[in-house]
This record gives C-alpha cells, sequence and structure tokens, in this order.
C-alpha cells in the first residue's frame, strides 16, 4: 500500500464530496447525535439524583451503572439483536438493521458513561452551596440550573466524551445496524469494511473526518475555557 497515494486519494474523496462517503459521514452523525440527546437529560437527572440524594440501593445502582461502562459494545450489539430479532422479545418492534436500532444501541452504549462522568463532577461539589439555596427558599429547579451553570465545563465535557465513545463504536452498529449502504453503514463500520477489501482511501477518508471531528471538540473547549466561558 503506497501510504502517500492512498492519503491523496482520501483527500480528493472528501474535496471533491464524493456523494458515497458523505452520505456514510451524514448517517454517522444522525445516528450518534440522536442517541446523545435522547439519553442527555435521563443521564443528567439520574446524576443529580445519585450526587445529590442518598437512598437504599444507591451504591447497587452505581456499580451497574459503572459495569455498563465495562461492557465491550460488542456484546451489547450481542445482546440487543437477540433482542429485536425475529424470535426474540421485541422482534414485533421490526427494528433490526435500522438506525432505531443504531440510536437504541449507542443510548445504552452512552447513558452509564454520561451518569459517571457527571456524577463524579456533581459529588466533587460543595453541598453547602446546595443547603444554602434551600434555606434561602430556592426552589429545586433553580437549585438544579445553579448547580449546573457552576459545573458547566465537567458536564458539558462528560456530554463529548459520550458522544466520542457512541461515534466511533463499531461493535454494536455492525451487530443491530447490519453495515447497510445509504441505510445504516456510518463512518466506523465503513472504516472496518474498506479496510478489509483493501480499499484504503475511503477509509482514510472517514478516519480524517473523525480526527478533523476530535480537534474542532478539543478546540472549542479549549477556546470556551480560555475566554472564561466555562470556568466555575
Amino acid at each position: 500500500m503506497d501510504l502517500w497515494q492512498t492519503t491523496l486519494d482520501a483527500l480528493a474523496l472528501l474535496i471533491s464530496f464524493d456523494t458515497d462517503l458523505w452520505e456514510i459521514v451524514a448517517v454517522s452523525f444522525s445516528v450518534s447525535l440522536s442517541a446523545i440527546l435522547l439519553v442527555l437529560l435521563p443521564a443528567t437527572l439520574l446524576s443529580f439524583i445519585l450526587a445529590y440524594t442518598n437512598f437504599r440501593g444507591k451504591w447497587f445502582l452505581l456499580s451497574v451503572v459503572n459495569t455498563m461502562q465495562s461492557i465491550p459494545t460488542v456484546v451489547i450489539g450481542l445482546l440487543l439483536y437477540m433482542m429485536l430479532s425475529r424470535s426474540g422479545p421485541l422482534g414485533d418492534w421490526q427494528m433490526l438493521f435500522t438506525q432505531k436500532a443504531m440510536i437504541l444501541g449507542q443510548m445504552l452504549i452512552c447513558f452509564p458513561v454520561l451518569v459517571s462522568m457527571m456524577y463524579g463532577a456533581l459529588q466533587s461539589s460543595d453541598r453547602r452551596a446546595i443547603e444554602t439555596a434551600r434555606t434561602l427558599g430556592a426552589s429545586p429547579l433553580r437549585i438544579a440550573n445553579t448547580m449546573i451553570w457552576e459545573h458547566r465545563f465537567p458536564l458539558i465535557a462528560a456530554t463529548i466524551a459520550a458522544f466520542s465513545r457512541i461515534v466511533t463504536e463499531v461493535g454494536c452498529s455492525m451487530m443491530v445496524g447490519g453495515n447497510i449502504m445509504g441505510a445504516t453503514r456510518n463512518i466506523p463500520t465503513a472504516i472496518a469494511m474498506e479496510s478489509h477489501k483493501g480499499a484504503f482511501a475511503q477509509g482514510v477518508a472517514l478516519g480524517i473526518v473523525l480526527l478533523s471531528l476530535a480537534l474542532i471538540l478539543n478546540f472549542m473547549l479549549s477556546s470556551m475555557s480560555g475566554r472564561g466561558y466555562l470556568r466555575t
């Protein structure tokens, strides 16, 4: 493989706005953004409950969340495949090999990551601020808004970390999506398939897209933090 020529071919695909290439990018971002947006609110609420309340079974729930983080994505894909297959309990939903199944799988992957990282950020806060707010008669919603603002940088960082995990995962997407061109083929599954076939140009082009995304997100975080927008 000529690395230089492959890189040039990859850049040519990007610059020429190759239809197949950008269709894959669109599917990948559409699925991953949908997944992260659907779990963002419930994950934030659960992290608040875990950080600021005490109840029976709290540590068991935390253990479940932490355990879910370590489950390989291909195992989540396998379990979801068995649930959504025709013989599975959710077979009537007819979601297997669709973007809906991919979104569901990525929701299961990023939810524990969000909860764990947000819980860690919120738990480190000074509880006296909450007690003071309650004493002053602040509503639970006002307290929650205040705590979110005070911890905006680690919460945004947690969201970006969770998004990065799902936009690059391949196991679950391959299992429940089927890697169907124009429907469920996303960036990681396309890279895996094209590399297996020996067609590296498209894989490199898609890799450049992911690297560019990572650079943009990190630049935005660094820029906002440096200007004081995200300082606590």
